[in-house]
């Protein structure tokens, strides 16, 4: 794991979620350049039953970041959890994200999935896989047309909540 940027420091003392707890522990993990193979990445397939699916680190992976650390979290992924788009499916549909929930959005050849750290006056702040070739958290404009889910919790983290950071991603003093 690559230490997280210093704005986003405050991620590592968060005890839960599980799903961020476990995205946070991959940080910084990069897709191999050119013909090669990353084998971490490579693991996560098949530690999650799609290494026939799955072969190489050149086919779009934010789907299979979020079933590993779904998977590692205890939650079970949505059927066929490599396509981004297929994340509507998981946990509850909320009307608002709070932290560790799922961002699923459609973009060009299909979509992006990715779980909520926090957010900015007109920016989710996101740590998802396949986001510039490596895990690593990420601004998006919250105009994308975003879907979000919960995961399905036995008991709620006390943490599970909105998050209010500067566009840096330093926690802000200030809401909204």
């Amino acid at each position: 794991m690559t230490t997280l940027p210093v704005q986003y420091a405050w991620l590592a003392d968060e005890a839960g979620p599980r799903m961020v707890v476990e995205a946070v522990r991959l940080f910084g993990t990069l897709e191999a350049p050119g013909a090669a193979d990353n084998p971490a990445i490579l693991a996560w397939a098949e530690e999650v039953g799609l290494g026939r699916a799955y072969s190489h680190d050149k086919i779009p992976w934010c789907g299979l970041l979020m079933a590993v650390v779904a998977k590692r979290a205890g939650k079970v992924p949505p059927a066929d959890p490599l396509w981004a788009l297929n994340w509507r499916n998981f946990g509850v549909a909320v009307a608002a994200p709070m932290l560790g929930d799922v961002m699923v959005k459609t973009r060009a050849g299909g979509g992006h999935v990715c779980l909520y750290v926090g957010e900015d006056a007109a920016y989710y702040h996101a740590i998802g896989g396949n986001q510039s070739d490596q895990v690593c958290i990420r601004r998006f404009p919250k105009s994308l047309g975003w879907t979000f889910r919960r995961p399905i919790y036995v008991h709620q983290p006390a943490n599970v909540r909105r998050v209010f950071l500067a566009p840096t991603g330093a926690l802000s003093t200030k809401e909204g």
